[in-house]
């Protein structure tokens, strides 16, 4: 008895998704809840699994746009498991490092392409394989040395195109962005933030950061906590359009901008206000890594009331971030850089970094963009403060 697999509900409003990949052949064998094929939504990647164990009969191709409840698949149950079908068990954490650490190691090489790279010191990642298994040969050397400084593997004077399809999560993001600028009373303000006492911070406390929480201490934990308590003191930076009412919220959802593999994202870290710094890093790392791996879902992509993107990490030193709709903010953090400033009229060099908010008008007005973005800076530049959310002299003295 074969059962079928269908597309299931992946969100109210995605009427129709695409199938990315399969990962299992056309009547090859697939254990009970295997990953058998990837979809993609307009918001997210998700796999579908084999509900019973069998043989596939694969229904749709890669590239097809199927609608909710198309048929994908069918699984004969009634068939016989295979003698030579792997055997899926479950691997520990001990047993998978090992293996990384060895596949870092060797480089995948024919004897003498390995020979030539030792002797002319090249950088094995600029080289591009063309052997078997993505293996490097002779050729794959010789030809990086013949071209220097021009991008390994590249066809000289080629005149090629190659047209592809968007994918429905590039096509979103496209609607958005267009979205964000044709409907939003969009307006960018800057400021600079001396990141030496968050730098001092980090390189004092890192390691029992590390040790007592199990995760880095980075920038990102310092940033969305301030941004929750300058959130908190301008609720409307904080709030968007909802038909002909603008709705505040009480809680801050921070949505993390996250360049993964098919795309940027927006994943949200809900009520960061009520997160410590570790559980923030927490958030950070695990929502990151999902991406990277394209497993987020679409619940931890929905929702959000204000954005932070980091383009410093690409080495951008100013940008004009497009809000996130409905979001009627985003912050643009940039790359750090030593620069001289005058400090009590002496010039000295700090580790600057620019800040850029852009926020919808219609919502915010200067004084309460201008006035979040210097909250902002003077909670990064006294990290203390964000104890109390403000001066603590002036916390005990209720001022």
């Amino acid at each position: 008895m074969a059962i079928e697999i269908k597309v299931p509900t992946v969100g109210e409003s995605i009427s129709e998704v695409t199938l990315v990949k399969w990962l299992k052949a056309d009547g090859a064998w697939a254990d009970r809840d295997e990953v058998i094929a990837e979809l993609e939504s307009e918001k997210a990647t998700f796999e579908i699994n084999a509900e019973q164990a069998g043989t596939i009969k694969q229904i749709a191709k890669e590239g097809d746009t199927l609608a909710i409840g198309d048929l994908v698949c069918s699984i004969d149950n009634t068939a016989v498991r295979p003698a030579d079908a792997p055997v899926i068990k479950e691997t520990k954490a001990a047993e998978v490092v090992p293996t990384l650490v060895k596949e870092a190691v060797d480089l995948k090489a024919t004897p003498v392409a390995a020979a030539i790279i030792a002797d002319k010191k090249i950088d094995s990642k600029k080289i591009t394989p063309t052997g078997s298994n993505g293996k490097i040969i002779k050729q794959d050397v010789l030809e990086a040395l013949t071209h220097p400084g021009r991008m390994p593997g590249a066809t000289l004077f080629s005149r090629n195109e190659r047209p592809e399809k968007m994918s429905n999560l590039r096509k979103t993001i496209s609607r958005r962005l267009v979205e964000a600028k044709n409907t939003t009373a969009m307006l960018t303000t800057f400021n600079e933030v001396d990141m030496g006492p968050i730098m001092e911070i980090r390189k004092k406390q890192k390691d029992k950061f590390k040790e007592q929480h199990g995760v880095n201490l980075g920038f990102m934990s310092f940033f969305t906590k301030a941004c929750c308590y300058a959130l908190q003191k301008f609720p409307a930076v904080n709030a968007y359009i909802d038909g002909d009412s603008i709705l505040f919220h009480d809680y801050c959802d921070v949505s993390i901008a996250v360049s993964a593999p098919k795309g940027l994202v927006v994943p949200v870290i809900r009520n960061a206000e009520s997160l410590s710094m570790a559980e923030i890093e927490m958030a950070v790392v695990d929502l990151a890594t999902k991406a990277k791996n394209n497993k987020l879902t679409v619940e931890e992509m929905s929702g959000g009331t204000f954005t932070i993107t980091n383009g410093g990490i690409f080495g951008s030193m100013m940008s004009t971030p497009i809000i996130n709709v409905p979001h009627s903010a985003i912050l643009g953090m940039h790359n750090i850089v030593e620069r001289p400033m005058a400090v009590n009229g002496q010039v000295v060099i700090k580790p600057m970094m620019y800040l850029a908010l852009s926020y919808d008008h219609r919502v915010i007005d200067g004084r309460e963009s201008v006035g979040f973005l210097v909250t902002v800076k003077q909670l990064l530049e006294n990290p203390s403060l964000m104890l109390f959310g403000k001066d603590p002299i002036e916390a005990l003295l209720e001022l």
